[in-house]
């Protein structure tokens, strides 16, 4: 198993920038590939990034590619998401989610997930 922690939200303006971090508890994140989602109030949540368990292969969801960018550390068990030129549609609880080895861009392929943490960009 591993748990997940999402740290980094926060009030932004428009075209600002925000990093989020992801630590993973365990001794075995280098098996897990990651992904990032968001909800946005009355919204169903959606996939925004993922990363393979190397750390070289990344995937965007089109509304945040060229603006985010997802990496990992796995020295130090923690997945990162860039975000640049936030937008005020970016506005979301934002989680990370953790599933074994193979990469996915549903919520249903993922089996773990943080507490979330808001991101909130004022216009």
């Amino acid at each position: 198993q591993v748990q997940l922690v999402e740290s980094g939200g926060g009030l932004v303006q428009a075209g600002g920038s925000l990093r989020l971090s992801c630590a993973a508890s365990g001794r075995t994140f280098s098996t897990y590939a990651m992904g990032w989602f968001r909800q946005a109030p009355g919204k169903e949540r959606e996939f925004i990034a993922a990363i393979n368990i190397r750390g070289d292969r990344t995937y965007y969801a089109d509304s945040v590619k060229g603006r985010f960018t997802v990496s990992r550390d796995n020295a130090k068990n923690t997945m990162y998401l860039q975000m640049n030129s936030l937008k005020p549609e970016d506005t979301a609880v934002y989680y990370c989610a953790a599933r074994l080895w193979v990469v996915g861009s549903s919520s249903d392929e993922y089996d773990y997930w943080g507490q979330g943490t808001q991101v909130t960009v004022s216009s």
